[in-house]
């Protein structure tokens, strides 16, 4: 939820995959963030951020605009 409100907050369009009861997606995600335990695992323009916790350290650093703008 943390996630989803702070970019929507930031206006960024994203799409969300439910991988709780496993199947393909689940599958994709283990196979492009191996080792994450957690969800979510938020990808911009391909290149893996991390979890919540990750999204918000780096919006407090400056970092998420000029990826959000760059995607």
């Amino acid at each position: 939820m943390r996630a989803k409100a702070l970019l929507t907050q930031k206006g960024a369009a994203f799409e969300e995959y439910d991988v709780t009861m496993g199947g393909p997606k689940k599958d994709e995600m283990v196979q492009r963030a191996p080792g994450a335990k957690t969800v979510p695992q938020v990808f911009i323009d391909g290149k893996l951020i991390g979890g919540s916790d990750d999204l918000a350290a780096l919006d407090r650093k400056g970092g998420l605009d000029p990826l959000l703008a760059a995607a």
